[in-house]
């Protein structure tokens, strides 16, 4: 059960290092590319694959939990299924909600957002979207991470003694 629960592990940490990645990611294509506009393709085509990959990693988390889990706390267990659909949720958030709509401005605009002129209400609109875009992935990562710590520091039921324990020093240092 504990191999099983490092590869669970595994895969989470993958995620989480790929959302981190990809604010590395966005911040330099934003410093590289020569237009903002094809910084925001790259960056709008990363975030895509993050979400999706969000989204499949959380569901397979959430089946995988009920595989074996006699030994396992009930509470950590609904804790880590909690977080785990957080992390889903905003991820199909993050995709499905909030890029339909900036999709839907910069359809509507008709031109790259940056000739927009700043006080325009779809301008305005667009930058509160990109905000909330921030703020939900944000709180999938920190889900994620408080998942990992929830699965790493699990305890597989009591620990049998049979007085043969080589740690105990009680036993060492009686007077």
């Amino acid at each position: 059960m504990k191999f099983f629960s490092d590869i669970r592990l595994l895969i989470l940490a993958i995620w989480l290092g790929a959302a981190v990645f990809f604010i590395g990611v966005a911040q330099s294509a934003f410093a590289v590319l020569p237009s903002r506009e094809l910084a925001g393709n790259v960056v709008n085509r990363t975030l895509a694959i993050l979400n999706y990959s969000g989204i499949v990693v959380s569901l397979f988390m959430i089946a995988t939990t009920l595989i074996a889990t006699s030994r396992i706390s009930r509470l950590w267990l609904w804790v880590e299924r909690c977080l785990l659909l957080v992390v889903a949720a905003t991820c199909a958030i993050g995709q499905f909600v909030i890029g339909f709509w900036l999709s839907s401005i910069r359809l509507q605009l008709g031109r790259p957002i940056d000739e927009v002129a700043v006080d325009d209400p779809m301008r305005i609109q667009f930058n509160a979207l990109h905000e909330y875009s921030v703020w939900v992935l944000f709180a999938g990562m920190i889900a994620a991470l408080i998942t990992f710590f929830v699965i790493a520091n699990r305890k597989f039921g009591p620990v049998k003694t049979d007085g043969s324990n080589v740690y105990d020093f009680q036993k060492e240092f009686k007077i």
